[in-house]
């Protein structure tokens, strides 16, 4: 996706309601996006918010034809390959 390219649909409201507990700790306040992926037939997008901890994403799965989120999950790429 392009940096500058605007979000298909606002899944920031989505993103308030995820209880603080499946943030385990981090920080994702800024609401800093820096990668998305839209999956090639076009149906889903990727969304990988930032938080204060390198290599550490909250991901959305955005269905693109509902301008819905299918759900979340915390991607902590420290934790699976130690990196940190």
């Amino acid at each position: 996706m392009d940096p500058d390219q605007q979000p298909p649909f606002d899944f920031w409201p989505y993103f308030d309601s995820i209880p603080q507990d499946d943030f385990n700790g981090h920080d994702f306040s800024e609401g800093r996006v820096t990668y998305a992926w839209q999956m090639p037939n076009g149906t889903h997008q990727h969304v990988l918010v930032d938080c204060e901890t390198p290599n550490v994403f909250l991901v959305l799965v955005l269905d693109l034809h509902a301008s819905s989120v299918l759900g979340h999950h915390l991607l902590d790429l420290n934790r699976l390959y130690g990196l940190a």
